[in-house]
């Protein structure tokens, strides 16, 4: 991990799902400031059926964290130091990824349903600009490294805009493949 005197970059990391199912993924790398430096998305990733069955409830942690995360942070030309997401379920990458990773507390619409498991919910929180963020429950670390570097990013900054500017960009790159 990259020690807080380094330049910070953070990665917003988010899906949106698709019509008749599946998702597509954008990863947006930024400077501390909020400013791109680089934007990746995936290809839509559609889970057939003997996929959904075997998979239960661990299958959208999985599509989110492990594949989707996964691929993007591995397709990157900047590398963040810190990668911020908005569901839990995508805390799932964590285990998979020598970066630190948080989810941004939002309005609360990303949290799984009662009675489904979403993936790891995350550990301790930690206020980040105007956001508060949660760390996966294994990777106390990212939480250390976070209280480290946070004075660098704006107290201002709310880090759930970004996912915004990611979600429209997915939806412009849809709309471009579709036509």
């Amino acid at each position: 991990m990259a020690k807080a005197a380094e330049a910070l970059t953070l990665g917003f990391l988010t899906a949106v799902d698709l019509p008749g199912g599946g998702h597509v993924g954008g990863l947006l790398m930024t400077d501390r400031l909020g400013r791109p430096l680089e934007f990746q998305c995936t290809t839509p990733v559609r889970p057939d059926r003997t996929q959904q069955i075997l998979y239960g409830p661990t299958l959208v942690p999985y599509l989110l964290g492990e594949v989707i995360g996964g691929t993007l942070i591995k397709k990157a030309g900047v590398k963040p130091n810190l990668i911020l997401c908005d569901s839990a379920a995508m805390l799932s990458l964590r285990p998979h990824t020598d970066r630190a990773v948080a989810r941004v507390e939002g309005d609360e619409a990303d949290a799984p349903p009662v009675g489904h498991e979403a993936g790891p919910s995350g550990g301790s929180a930690l206020s980040v600009g105007c956001r508060t963020l949660h760390f996966h429950p294994s990777h106390g670390a990212d939480r250390e490294f976070v209280s480290e570097c946070r004075d660098r990013i704006p107290e201002h900054a709310d880090l759930s805009e970004p996912f915004e500017r990611v979600r429209e960009a997915l939806s412009e790159t849809c709309k471009s493949v579709a036509a």
